[in-house]
C-alpha cells in the first residue's frame, strides 16, 4: 500500500491524512506516534488496515508534530488531538463515523464518542487504560519521559519491552527506526508525559455508542485489568479478551484482533441483548450453577477470561447476579 497523502488545517496545526478503501468511513488511531507511510511496513500493520480497507474507507492521520504532519506550531495537548481527530474526519466529509482508537489512541476515541455522541457510530477500543497515571509508578514514568526526551535512542530501547514481547534484534531496529521517523524527542517525551497525565474515567460513563474493548490477557504495556476498568465504566460495553502479551495490535496474534473488531463492527445493534456464541454458552454454565473457576476449567480459558465473559453478559442482560442470568437461560430455553 501506498496511500495518498493530504493535508487539512486544524486547531492544533496541519496535519496529514490519508484514506483507503471503500465502505463506510473507519477513523483509525494507532496509539502515540506514527507515521502514515512508514507503519504501513512495520511488521503486520500494513496488511492489517489493507484488510480494514475491504471493508470500510479507513481515515488514518498523523497527529500533530509526528509523521508527515507539520512539526512547528502545534498544539500537543489531549483537547488538541482530539480537535485535529474531528478535523480529519470533516476534511474528507465523514459526519458519522465508527472509532478504533490504540493505547494512548483510545483514550482520544473515548473522548470523542463521550464528548460528540452524534458523530460516532461505533466504538473499537483496543490495549487502553482510563487514567494514564496507572501505568507505572510516577518515578517510574517521570524517568522514562526524562530519557526518552534526552536520549532518543535509549528511551525507545527502555519502551520496546512494553510495546513487543521479547523483540529478536531485527524487530527491534525496525521498531526503533519506525518510532524515530514518526517523531522528534522532545515531541514523544511530550506526547508520552500528556498520556500519563490524562485520565478519562469521568468520560467514559456518558458513552453511548456500541463499544468493544478489546485487550491481550498478558499485555506488558497496559495490564489487562485496566482494559478491564475501561469496559466496566462504559454503559453496554463488550470486554474482549485475546491471547497474546504484546501491546503492539498489529503484532503477534494480529489476525485474532482484526477478527474481533471486524466480528463486532459488524454486528447490528439490535433493542434487546446480542450475546456472542461464547457469551451464550457461558451463560448455559453460570445457569447450570458452575463458578468462573469451573467455567474456566470446562472452557480451557483462564479464570479472568470466565469472569469478563460473566461481566459482559451482567452487562448486556442489565442483571446483577447469577441467579437473574441462569433465570434469562431458563427463559429462553438456551440451557445446554
Amino acid at each position: 500500500m501506498r496511500p495518498r497523502i493530504m493535508y487539512c488545517v486544524t486547531p492544533a496545526g496541519r496535519v496529514a491524512y490519508s484514506a483507503s478503501g471503500a465502505g463506510p468511513p473507519l477513523l483509525f488511531d494507532s496509539g502515540w506516534v506514527s507515521h502514515l507511510r512508514g507503519q504501513l511496513e512495520l511488521w503486520s500493520f500494513g496488511e492489517f488496515v489493507g484488510r480494514l480497507a475491504e471493508r470500510f474507507t479507513v481515515i488514518r492521520y498523523d497527529k500533530p508534530g509526528c509523521g508527515l504532519s507539520d512539526r512547528d506550531g502545534i498544539d500537543l495537548s489531549f483537547d488538541g488531538q482530539v480537535s485535529a481527530a474531528l478535523a480529519v474526519a470533516d476534511a474528507v466529509g465523514a459526519g458519522r463515523f465508527a472509532l478504533f482508537g490504540a493505547s494512548q489512541g483510545g483514550q482520544l476515541a473515548a473522548a470523542i464518542a463521550a464528548r460528540y455522541p452524534d458523530r460516532v457510530e461505533a466504538l473499537v477500543l483496543y490495549g487502553m487504560c482510563a487514567s494514564g497515571g496507572d501505568l507505572a509508578p510516577a518515578e517510574v514514568r517521570d524517568s522514562v519521559v526524562a530519557l526518552v526526551r534526552a536520549h532518543w535512542g535509549l528511551g525507545l530501547k527502555a519502551l520496546a519491552g512494553a510495546f513487543v514481547t521479547d523483540p529478536a534484534a531485527g524487530e527491534l531496529e525496525a521498531f526503533t527506526r519506525f518510532q524515530r521517523a514518526s517523531a522528534s524527542a522532545a515531541v514523544a517525551a511530550e506526547m508520552l508525559e500528556v498520556y500519563y497525565h490524562t485520565d478519562i474515567r469521568a468520560l467514559l460513563p456518558a458513552i453511548r455508542a456500541r463499544t468493544a474493548v478489546l485487550h491481550r490477557e498478558a499485555d506488558k504495556g497496559t495490564r489487562f485489568e485496566l482494559g478491564r476498568e475501561v469496559a466496566a465504566l462504559i454503559p453496554g460495553a463488550t470486554l474482549i479478551p485475546l491471547p497474546g502479551s504484546s501491546h503492539l495490535f498489529y503484532h503477534g496474534d494480529w489476525p485474532a484482533v482484526l477478527d474481533a473488531l471486524l466480528g463486532f463492527l459488524r454486528e447490528h445493534a439490535s433493542a434487546g441483548p446480542r450475546l456472542t456464541g461464547r457469551e451464550l454458552e457461558v451463560a448455559g454454565l453460570v445457569a447450570e450453577g458452575l463458578t468462573n473457576q469451573a467455567i474456566a476449567r470446562r472452557l480451557s480459558v483462564a479464570p479472568r477470561t470466565a469472569e469478563a465473559h460473566v461481566e459482559n453478559i451482567r452487562r448486556k442482560l442489565q442483571v446483577r447476579s447469577r441467579a437473574q442470568i441462569a433465570a434469562w437461560v431458563t427463559e429462553h430455553r438456551l440451557r445446554p
